[in-house]
């Protein structure tokens, strides 16, 4: 493909000559009939040593050796520049011969259901829904058009799934709450699961990736929020749009996340609890009390970034500090002997 061709389907501005472009790869390792891109100021070095044939970069860098394209947002340009070139293969439409469909269930049109994927009665599943085999559909779930479940994806009754949404592979979604009542004897009574999940519009959810049910209401992902692998998501929270929950993060039951809010990887919140909209929380912080909106949070109990990058500097000197406040303790004590024998 042409590169002027390629910057006209991104939206990127063409400067050099108008070579041909075969793939899109890293700086280390593109090749000269390859496309690249340069979003992280880390990586400039390789701007001297890579073999590409061309790069992506915003405007204000400098002129290259070689073509290039300009954009705002160089990582927005390369991920619409990859999907130039590769798409993931999607099974045709059909129902797979082993696999297990109740015939109360409606299918929209162009369904494909994979092997050994069962869908048990009064589903509703839109059109273009793509479910992997492997799969368990439980009792009244719907799920939107052009969702994507890969394989040994599990849904649970009652729940719901929007348009667009993605289950990457071993995801659960409506698993039972961790709710139990002590009994007079000692032992655990378990609460009953009644509620629901909740998955909006335009949601991904990544591999074994679980997200619970409450005993009542519901546990609602709302449109644009992307989870990654390993999350769990306690039951009854509720995690508003656009926000990013990363690897191995874990909301405890009730906790509500705010608006486009950042949860590296694994934070863990106490529930019971608000995160406001716009909070980053830095990887490994432990948040046990809400945090107020537009907040960067760090550490346990989580603290306001600045702050606890001052603590962990002020950590590091803590053995120097404490031998320095033995010496002073030597030395008042000294300085007290001398004063009583005046």
């Amino acid at each position: 493909m042409k590169l002027s061709e390629i910057a006209r389907k991104i939206g990127a501005r063409l400067e050099g000559d108008d070579i041909e472009i075969t793939g899109v790869a890293p700086l280390a390792e593109a090749r000269p009939d390859q496309l690249s891109f340069l979003a992280n100021p880390v990586y400039t070095p390789q701007l001297r040593t890579t073999r590409a044939g061309a790069i992506i970069l915003s405007p204000e860098c400098g002129p290259l050796d070689r073509p290039t394209l300009r954009h705002e947002n160089p990582y927005l340009a390369f991920a619409r520049a990859l999907e130039l070139f590769y798409q993931p293969p999607l099974p045709p439409p059909g129902i797979h011969p082993t696999a297990i469909v109740h015939p109360s269930t409606r299918l929209g049109r162009n369904v494909s259901i994979g092997a050994y994927t069962i869908i048990a009665e009064a589903c509703v599943i839109g059109d273009d829904v793509v479910i992997h085999g492997h799969c368990t559909i439980y009792p009244h779930v719907t799920i939107g058009r052009q969702s994507v479940l890969h394989s040994h994806c599990i849904v649970r009754e009652h729940c719901q799934l929007g348009e667009r949404v993605i289950l990457q592979n071993g995801a659960c979604i409506g698993s039972d709450g961790f709710g139990y009542a002590k009994q007079s004897d000692g032992r655990w009574y378990k609460i009953v699961q009644a509620g629901r999940v909740i998955i909006e519009d335009d949601v991904e959810i990544g591999a074994n990736t679980t997200i619970d049910r409450a005993a009542v209401g519901e546990t609602r992902i709302r449109s644009g929020t992307k989870i990654d692998n390993l999350v769990q998501v306690g039951h009854g929270c509720t995690v508003d749009v656009d926000s990013l929950l990363c690897a191995q993060v874990g909301l405890a039951g009730s906790t509500k996340v705010g608006k486009r809010v950042i949860l590296a990887g694994q934070v863990g919140a106490a529930g019971h609890l608000t995160i406001g909209d716009e909070v980053v929380a830095t990887a490994q912080s432990g948040i046990p009390h809400s945090v107020p909106p537009g907040e960067t949070v760090s550490g346990y109990p989580a603290i306001r970034n600045r702050d606890w990058l001052k603590a962990s500097a002020l950590f590091r000197r803590l053995p120097e500090l404490a031998q320095r406040l033995r010496h002073l303790e030597r030395r008042m004590t000294a300085l007290e002997k001398l004063h009583l024998k005046r």
